[in-house]
């Protein structure tokens, strides 16, 4: 870190600034971490991480550890200045157990003790005390060891010295509440892509993450990146075929606030783009992506036209420059303004003014300097511009071969009755055979069906003129109602609810991951928002005389086969495994997987969404090494294979 990141004024007591109480938090956990299934149990880790990281940005920290314990409790430890430990003014208690026991309490708010921070609610550690079973805290400062233990956000140890100590930071451990989370289980490569992206994005922090739970195989990697989001750039261009070797790199800052990009653009046709803001992901964007690609397409455009490479109207869309890149936004800045406490957008209007001028000026001037680069990505979006007047006709096309004009339907779509999107489900499921038993068992009041049949495209190398023209998505898009693309809009969607239903066996993790990457390319939105599930079909049906139960896993099979048995062990127990929804009857389908008041659906997050993406680009992609490695590492994994 450098010497002029460094706050000058001293982080003690009364930079701890108190605003209100903590009981709410266990009341209403989602406010706070967004939920409380597994993206909020792995929320907590971010909490804690983010205030080490707030350290490294004030120059302090140079090594944050990350640890999973047995029993999938956390410890995070820094060797930043450690938390204040003397009293805090406004309370006459000690800052640590202020920053604990205290929601919207931290260095933050008064402008003393953090220049720029990523935590900026202030609310991260004493959320993540009152969220867990129990929480303990260590402090090395001033030569001592302090220590200070929690339960559910109650002081079960008062703060005490237990030791000397010639280093510095803090240590918290903490075990997840089970009264507040559905699962406990952490994922290690969920923290651990996490926790690579914080160090691209601090060049020279270090940061370890361990996994401790499997006493034969530790799990451990250190990553520190001298060359930061450059280094960020190359790595997610990996599996990808780069049309120009140099990354991109660009920077400035303009009083305390600070911007870098990388950008690089590979062979593909889609848009790869990363934002952050102090170090925090903003998966929904906000001013720092709109001063960035309006800038970059305006650099562009103004090349072209310049050089002559454009010619008369001939102008380039946003869209059209955006194809194929794959770029890295982070900005810092103080008092960050986002959307909800897990950040989903940044709100400073200002920082699009920065990051615009920075692309605007350093861009330009990379174009002079390398005109080879700056031709082979201005060919790149002019050719995307043709594609998508020919996606324009193909739309249109499409429209006139299925009959919109007149307000028609796809064929294949058993509509709902109900008119209201908010209530609307659409269930697309795979093949005529389920389709209609699910039509049959639906709910026709609010439940529609779509079936989907043959293979479908692999929409990692194909354009929106394809995409369009194809007879296996088109009546997708046109079910939907929203659009494709740039010209998707949310507001036009009529369902809010859209359910993948698919066999439980490769072809159909094959059909879910297509679609996942369709929906992720071309409608992310429909992600972002939370609209889009997978349903969790029964893999067994289990019969005893006339009794008839079902079974979600291996581990439920056995378990309901024991509890039917009894006490009596001899007491044969008929076991059907489901290969497909064709096999089930419309009752049984609508009982196990259709009726709302029993089904099993798993929300599709951006990041599940992100995972099958990279997954897909692996597996349907040109590069054969990437595929082959994949392939060798995780064959061992590999079920229901027909043999």
């Amino acid at each position: 870190m450098s010497d002029e990141t460094k706050v000058t004024q001293e982080y003690g007591g009364s930079q701890i600034q108190v605003l209100e109480g903590l009981e709410a938090v266990r009341k209403r956990p989602g406010m706070y971490i967004g939920s409380t299934s597994s993206s909020g149990l792995h929320h907590l880790v971010y909490e804690i991480v983010d205030n080490s990281i707030d350290e490294a940005l004030a120059g302090y920290c140079k090594h944050i550890t990350v640890t999973i314990n047995p029993g999938n409790s956390i410890t995070v430890t820094d060797d930043g200045r450690g938390i204040p430990v003397d009293i805090q003014p406004q309370t006459g208690k000690p800052a640590l157990e202020v920053v604990f026991t205290v929601l919207h309490a931290g260095g933050k708010f008064g402008g003393g003790g953090y220049k720029v921070s990523g935590g900026l609610h202030g609310v991260g550690a004493s959320v993540v005390n009152a969220l867990s079973e129990w929480l303990r805290v260590r402090v090395h400062k001033n030569g001592l060891i302090h220590e200070m233990k929690f339960a559910r956000g109650a002081i079960t140890q008062e703060m005490k010295v237990i030791g000397k100590t010639e280093k510095t930071g803090t240590e918290v451990t903490f075990q997840p509440d089970p009264e507040m989370f559905d699962t406990l289980v952490y994922d290690y490569d969920i923290l651990h892509e996490r926790m690579r992206e914080e160090a691209f994005l601090n060049a020279g922090l270090s940061i370890t993450i361990t996994d401790d739970r499997d006493d034969e195989k530790q799990i451990t990697e250190t990553m520190c990146y001298e060359g930061g989001i450059r280094e960020f750039a190359t790595w997610c261009n990996r599996n990808k075929t780069p049309i120009h070797n140099d990354v991109v790199y660009m920077s400035g800052n303009k009083g305390d606030a600070s911007a870098e990009i990388a950008i690089q653009y590979n062979d593909g046709y889609n848009e790869f783009m990363l934002s952050f803001a102090n170090d925090v992901r903003t998966p929904e964007g906000g001013m720092h992506e709109t001063g960035f690609k309006t800038a970059l397409t305006r650099v562009l455009n103004n090349y072209g036209v310049k050089n002559g490479i454009i010619k008369g109207e001939d102008k380039v869309s946003g869209e059209d420059c955006r194809e194929g890149i794959t770029a890295i936004i982070s900005v810092k800045l103080t008092e960050a303004q986002f959307e909800g406490q897990t950040k989903a957008k940044l709100g400073n209007a200002y920082i699009r003014t920065l990051v615009d001028q920075i692309v605007n000026d350093q861009l330009a001037t990379y174009f002079e300097e390398h005109p080879q680069t700056a031709k082979i990505i201005l060919e790149k979006a002019m050719m995307a511009n043709r594609a998508r007047e020919a996606a324009r006709k193909a739309r249109e096309n499409a429209r006139r071969k299925t009959g919109l004009e007149s307000g028609g339907m796809p064929e294949k779509l058993k509509d709902c009755n109900e008119k209201d999107p908010s209530l609307c489900e659409l269930y697309i499921v795979e093949g005529d055979s389920a389709a209609g038993s699910a039509i049959g068992g639906r709910d026709s009041r609010f439940q529609a069906i779509l079936a989907m049949w043959g293979k479908m495209l692999n929409v990692e190398k194909a354009r929106q003129d394809k995409v369009y023209g194809n007879d296996k998505l088109n009546p997708l898009i046109l079910a939907l109602g929203g659009g494709i693309g740039e010209d998707f809009d949310i507001e036009k969607l009529r369902y809010h609810k859209i359910v993948i239903m698919s066999d439980a066996d490769v072809d159909g993790a094959h059909i879910r991951t297509l679609l996942l990457t369709f929906f992720f390319r071309y409608m992310r939105p429909l992600i972002e928002n939370g609209f889009v599930y997978s349903a969790v079909p029964p893999l067994y049906k289990l019969s005893r005389g006339k009794q008839v139960k079902v079974a979600y896993s291996d581990e439920q099979r056995d378990m309901i086969s024991a509890e039917m048995r009894g006490d009596n062990p001899n007491i044969k127990i008929d076991i059907q495994r489901y290969k497909g929804l064709g096999e089930m009857n419309k009752d049984e389908l609508w009982e196990t997987t259709m009726d709302p008041e029993r089904r099993t659906l798993r929300r599709i997050t951006l990041d599940d969404a992100r995972r099958a993406d990279e997954i897909f680009t692996i597996l349907m992609g040109e590069q054969v090494e990437p595929r082959k490695d994949w392939i060798e590492t995780n064959a061992k994994y590999a079920i229901n294979i027909d043999i």
